[in-house]
């Protein structure tokens, strides 16, 4: 039955990384040809930092996750502790409405999204187009849950009569905020700005709808490679944003495993 289970395993992890395997090992292939392997080369690389299209795409692509995740911080940071502040009735209404954009499908976030947009840009009397800041906006909407989501159970876990103790010695809410709350909570803000930054990056269908046609991610330019027929530079640009999100991810559940283990050693105690 072991073996059963080990091999129901293996054939799903073949069955979903196999294709992106074989992306990564094309990308140094010489020739443009998907079936037949001709000799190594980086030159589908060197190409890839020659295009000036991929490279504004990439520049779009990590300054709106730099800066949707930086807003998302203080924006989730912020809500978390109020959120954890309230009645029950309240938070729990609020923690369901944090999780709808993470569990609502993208194409259903991305059309209201733009129709909102649209609706927002007649009505107004001055002419404005969707571009980079709407695409920031649309970032930051679903961004600033995984912030939130990821702050809320450090705030449980922490004791709240360390804080009132603080008060109580002289500290000022802010001085008690910095001193006894922030570090309590970090873990779970580089957690969530590295979920944040990771999503922001992978998002196609949220930037489709809302970036308008004077901006494009990466995502996007790869869309639309795409559908030219397949360049090996897409192989390229794919190996490296596969490389970067594993190691963001990795980041991350290493940080949760560390987290587990110190909180487990602070119980035994």
């Amino acid at each position: 039955m072991k073996l059963l289970k080990k091999v129901y395993l293996s054939a799903i992890l073949v069955f979903m990384y196999a294709p992106i395997l074989l992306l990564m090992v094309f990308s140094f292939n010489e020739s443009k040809s998907r079936a037949h392997w001709t000799g190594f080369t980086l030159k589908w690389y060197a190409e890839l930092l020659r295009d000036q299209s991929i490279l504004s795409a990439l520049s779009n692509t990590f300054t709106i996750a730099l800066f949707s995740t930086l807003i998302a911080v203080v924006l989730g940071t912020a809500a978390a502790i109020g959120i954890n502040a309230m009645k029950p009735i309240s938070k729990k209404a609020l923690n369901t409405i944090t999780n709808i954009p993470v569990i609502n499908p993208d194409i259903v976030m991305g059309v209201s999204l733009m129709i909102l947009y649209v609706f927002i840009f007649r009505v107004l009397p001055f002419g404005l187009e969707m571009g980079y800041a709407t695409l920031l906006l649309a970032h930051l909407s679903f961004n600033t849950s995984y912030v939130v989501l990821s702050v809320l159970p450090k705030l449980r876990q922490m004791d709240r009569e360390i804080y009132e103790a603080a008060l109580d010695l002289g500290a000022t809410p802010l001085q008690g905020f910095i001193k006894v709350v922030f570090p309590e909570i970090l873990p779970g803000i580089i957690t969530g700005a590295l979920l944040a930054f990771t999503i922001s990056i992978d998002d196609f269908v949220v930037s489709y709808f809302t970036a308008g046609s004077s901006v494009e991610t990466l995502s996007m330019v790869i869309y639309s490679m795409s559908r030219r027929g397949i360049n090996p530079k897409i192989n390229a640009v794919s190996t490296l944003m596969f490389i970067l999100v594993m190691t963001l991810l990795f980041i991350v559940n290493r940080r949760e495993q560390i987290n587990q283990k110190n909180s487990k050693k602070g119980n035994l105690k």
